[in-house]
């Protein structure tokens, strides 16, 4: 008894310090994604006078300047707002359905908040930024109760692979549903440019409409981290150590919910980060979720940042979608944790 004691110490002792590890590494590694998307891009002549002008001295006239404050600083924020949304709503799919390959885009939440967010787009155009999140959370919750009814149905009840099946296959219905919305109204470009995941149109009242539900999620996250970890051992061990399983539940799924939403009204569908990023996690500092919550929204901004600026870049004169982009590294990380979790050798 005393050697396990020991051993679960010296695990705990290295999880905190992978954690920290992790953590000062995702900030590094944010910065310096900050720094070389504010001067790299399109524009070749951006200066750090340019840059300090910007923040301090702002003058709407010069080109250089208003590029950096309302284009590329905007869709910085945007892209660190969507990947920690997208990877701490995975994570805490990934939690309370026990499902290690749960994620907003795959269990189909994100798609009907994308068809929403283009129902609106169609016929109601003038609606404001905080109606798009009230619809996007609207789609996601009905898309959600779908997935919960297919799945329950049989014999065989609730389980969290038949959640997955369901979820892929309601998934595939609204995203066909929504691309013969859009090839109708004959404003196909715009839209499909936004249903591929694009924080290119990003501006400053996404961001300020957008941040005070982000900042309450994300803080209600972490206030149930501790919950959410003890989920995790079953539910009758949760209802065991006092815990309220029934209300950490429907915390959670709003604050997926909010978060899933946040990321289609700000950029678009964009999937995989959720399943990627809190396998990761969790490879790194275990499967307690004060570690979890918070290194899956660093990791997940730094990610983001990181291919959105690779999407900008690698071709010039195209941007290339962030969200095709995620995908094609997504889909082979799917295969690998699916044959992983089949084997039972992937801590999820």
């Amino acid at each position: 008894m005393q050697v396990i004691k020991i051993s679960m110490v010296k695990k705990k002792i290295q999880n905190n310090q992978k954690f920290v590890i992790l953590l000062i590494c995702s900030l590094f590694f944010i910065a310096a994604m900050i720094v070389l998307s504010i001067f790299i891009g399109a524009e070749k002549s951006i200066t750090f006078k340019d840059f300090i002008n910007a923040l301090f001295n702002y003058n709407d006239e010069n080109f250089n300047e208003t590029i950096i404050r309302n284009i590329r600083i905007p869709r910085i924020i945007a892209d660190i707002m969507v990947g920690a949304c997208l990877a701490v709503a995975g994570a805490i799919m990934q939690g309370t359905t026990k499902n290690p390959m749960a994620d907003s885009g795959i269990m189909g939440i994100s798609s009907g908040s994308v068809f929403s967010i283009i129902i609106i787009m169609v016929f109601f155009p003038n609606i404001s930024r905080l109606g798009r999140i009230g619809f996007s959370c609207l789609g996601a919750l009905v898309v959600t109760l779908l997935i919960y009814t297919v799945a329950f149905i049989g014999r065989k009840g609730l389980s969290s692979d038949r959640m997955v099946l369901s979820g892929m296959a309601i998934s595939t219905l609204f995203s066909s549903v929504t691309t013969a919305v859009v090839l109708k109204t004959g404003q196909s470009g715009e839209m499909m440019k936004y249903m591929a995941g694009s924080a290119a149109n990003t501006i400053w009242l996404d961001i300020y409409v957008s941040l005070p539900f982000f900042i309450v999620s994300i803080v209600i996250s972490i206030a149930i981290s501790r919950s959410l970890t003890i989920l995790n051992l079953g539910d009758e061990v949760s209802k065991g150590l006092g815990g309220n399983v029934t209300l950490i539940k429907t915390l959670s799924t709003i604050v997926v919910l909010v978060l899933s939403a946040i990321a289609v009204v700000i950029i678009g569908p964009v999937g995989y980060v959720g399943l990627m990023v809190p396998h990761i996690v969790r490879h790194i500092c275990g499967t307690d979720y004060r570690y979890v919550i918070p290194s899956c929204a660093l990791l997940g901004a730094a990610f983001v940042l990181f291919v959105d600026f690779i999407a900008k870049n690698i071709m010039p004169g195209f941007e290339f979608p962030i969200g095709l982009l995620i995908t094609i590294i997504g889909v082979p990380f799917f295969i690998f944790a699916s044959r992983r979790t089949d084997e039972n050798t992937f801590n999820g």
